[in-house]
């Protein structure tokens, strides 16, 4: 069963069989929220400028994650999203499909966003959000046919929009579960030389959080 999967049926499960105990936010509180988090990317890849027809694909990662809102009012916060460094393997397509990984990199999705909470005080609280991601890529390494030869990848700014739901365990903590989709787009030099590449994930955690 794949973590999408898995992410819908633990939140239908969650709104059903958790007991509400109404733990309501307002102005001024902060919302911390820990998990583990997917990102899933939805990928499209231009040609190496060397290697017409050669092209690259970006496989998934899962690492631990937290984002902590301050409410700005009862229904508006603002929340920075963070993490564990991502590693994401890096594989020939196109004309490269045969050539299997030829390198990976680590990246870090910094990203900071505005909130509308519909109900907060309720014992289920859904909410929206929007903002701005930054993603550093880093510890790019080569494998494969392009063992040995060096591989960067530019930073990247972009668009990232975000659906979520709080549900209360007691009066102290509470489950999350989330989806948001992130414009990611780098430019990868290599030694078949250039290739523009959207990444553009879907990320979709699992956590608990608090109030405070």
């Amino acid at each position: 069963m794949s973590f999408r999967m898995r992410a819908a049926l633990l939140t239908v499960a969650l709104l059903f069989l958790t007991p509400f105990t109404a733990q309501a936010v307002s102005a001024g509180d902060w919302i911390l929220r820990i998990g583990v988090s997917n990102v899933s990317p939805n990928d499209s890849s231009g040609d190496l400028s060397g290697a017409p027809g050669g092209q690259v694909a970006v496989d998934g990662d899962t690492q631990p994650s937290v984002n902590i809102t301050y409410m700005l009012s009862d229904r508006v916060g603002i929340e920075l999203l963070a993490s564990l460094p991502f590693t994401h393997d890096i594989n020939g397509a196109g004309n490269l499909a045969g050539a299997g990984k030829i390198g990976e990199s680590s990246q870090l999705p910094p990203t900071l966003s505005i909130q509308y909470h519909f109900s907060p005080l309720a014992s289920a609280r859904p909410y929206v959000g929007a903002g701005l991601n930054y993603t550093t890529f880093f510890s790019e390494s080569t494998t494969g046919a392009l063992a040995g030869t060096s591989l960067k990848l530019d930073d990247s700014f972009g668009m990232a929009v975000q659906a979520g739901i709080d549900v209360d365990i007691n009066q102290n903590w509470f489950w999350n579960a989330e989806v948001r989709y992130i414009q990611i787009s780098t430019t990868a030099t290599t030694a078949l030389g250039t290739v523009d590449v959207d990444i553009d994930p879907w990320v979709f955690t699992l956590g608990v959080g608090t109030t405070f």
